[in-house]
């Protein structure tokens, strides 16, 4: 089973994901993001939850602005490297932010269904753990 860490700031729409990542087979954890806690990664730590987690699945603004969620996304892929993320934007995508599913990273634009989650959790997966 694929173990998913949803982050978002909101909680409503964080339940929402993550009941549609469970019912899509998925065992998911949830966290509020920065914005509400304090993030390991953020003062160079590694994330507990993120360690045992195969996708992440963040809110684009879980740190608040985009100046932030660029910041947050650019540390998580230096402090968890090997585990692909997924950004849900509510709208459209930042300019110029670095979301090449090459760097396990893949953009879900608009309301991040169960069925949309899912083919971006498999693309990015596949996109950095390809089968050898």
């Amino acid at each position: 089973m694929t173990r998913a860490l949803v982050v978002h700031h909101d909680i409503d729409l964080a339940d929402q994901e993550v009941e549609s990542l469970r019912r899509f087979g998925y065992e998911v954890e949830q966290c509020s993001g920065p914005s509400a806690n304090t993030c390991p990664v953020l003062n160079g730590g590694r994330c507990a939850m993120a360690d045992r987690s195969d996708v992440l699945v963040y809110d684009a603004f879980a740190d608040g602005d985009i100046d932030g969620a660029q910041r947050l996304i650019s540390d998580l892929r230096r402090v968890h490297a090997a585990v692909p993320i997924v950004l849900t934007f509510p709208g459209v995508g930042m300019t110029g932010f670095d979301d090449e599913p090459a760097h396990g990273v893949v953009s879900v634009y608009g309301q991040p269904t169960g069925a949309n989650l899912h083919a971006a959790i498999q693309q990015a997966i596949a996109e950095l753990h390809p089968a050898s």
